[in-house]
């Protein structure tokens, strides 16, 4: 039989939902001051088996989670909901997305929404809440389409061992729990993006040439490198390379052998005793001046004044 276990805090109640084997549970959270100044802080997490053919959702949850069909909700925080088992459909203004095993439903901060398990096969949520300016920042990114409601990535180890850490933590709620369970929700939608970046390589021959050509980047950083030639020596279009490459890797082919020469010149200004006019020379600069303009843009200082905190550290 299930209960409630209400507890008293400071601002507002906790409450909690278990099932007799303690698989099953819901917990609210206070949220203090310092958890709203650290940027990303959770609000509830829980997780549940909904048997076929069970109500949907659970009539225990607090006013303002808990909804009806007809009516949806709103929320003013963001979840993500990852359905493990079982299949179902989630609607909201952007539109109606079929849930399947593997299956994230995003929910964002004042969107109408609703959703629920199919009759015939119920399923497994596991769910967590959060708000917060990092939190904002984060799903405002373009990887996280606002058009886009449910993300189906599959069965993933790594998801639903974050997700188990983070129920791990909230259970015994110690000194700093907020704070490290945000690093986990950070985690959480590094995974995600990592998923979504890998759909278009993972086993393509595109993610082979990107591979081959990074580490021909690495290997001949001094020179000048004709990655139009070299597209072409793949059998690939330039801009269909340059697209995927900066796809792949975040910056375009041209900028990723620059940033590889800021290291490059980086390491030789803090570690050797060469000339500036050497190290700019040596990776591939025509003048010392277009090396140090270059350098400054990048790093914000001139090389000499690199230079000169090294000598003073020696």
């Amino acid at each position: 039989m299930l209960f409630i276990d209400q507890i008293n805090a400071q601002s507002e109640p906790i409450f909690t939902l278990f099932g007799p084997d303690m698989k099953d549970f819901f917990k609210y959270l206070t949220v203090g001051e310092e958890d709203k100044k650290w940027g990303l802080f959770l609000t509830v997490v829980g997780k549940a088996k909904i048997d076929p053919r069970s109500p949907y959702p659970s009539i225990d949850h607090p006013t303002g989670y808990h909804y009806n069909w007809e009516d949806g909700r709103v929320l003013e925080e963001y979840q993500l909901n990852y359905i493990s088992e079982g299949h179902g459909v989630m609607e909201c203004d952007r539109g109606k997305f079929q849930v399947i095993p593997g299956s994230i439903i995003i929910i964002r901060p004042g969107v109408w929404h609703r959703y629920k398990p199919e009759k015939k096969s119920g399923w497994q949520e596991n769910y967590i809440g959060f708000d917060g300016a990092i939190a904002r920042h984060l799903l405002d990114q373009s990887i996280f389409s606002s058009q886009q409601a449910v993300i189906h990535c599959g069965y993933r180890e790594e998801f639903i061992d974050t997700y188990f850490k983070i129920y791990d933590l909230v259970q015994e709620e110690a000194p700093g729990f907020q704070q490290i369970t945000s690093g986990l929700v950070i985690k959480l939608l590094g995974n995600i993006v990592a998923y979504k970046k890998q759909l278009d390589f993972s086993g393509k021959h595109i993610e082979q040439v990107i591979q081959k050509v990074r580490f021909y980047i690495h290997e001949h950083i001094e020179h000048e490198i004709d990655l139009q030639k070299v597209a072409e020596e793949h059998q690939i279009g330039y801009s269909h390379f340059r697209k995927m490459f900066k796809k792949y890797t975040g910056v375009s082919p041209h900028q990723y052998h620059l940033e590889l020469k800021v290291i490059r010149a980086r390491e030789l200004l803090l570690t050797t005793d060469k000339s500036i006019k050497e190290i700019g020379y040596e990776l591939g600069f025509r003048s010392i001046y277009y090396f140090s303009r270059f350098f400054k843009n990048k790093v914000g200082v001139n090389p000499s004044e690199l230079k000169q905190v090294t000598s003073r550290k020696i």
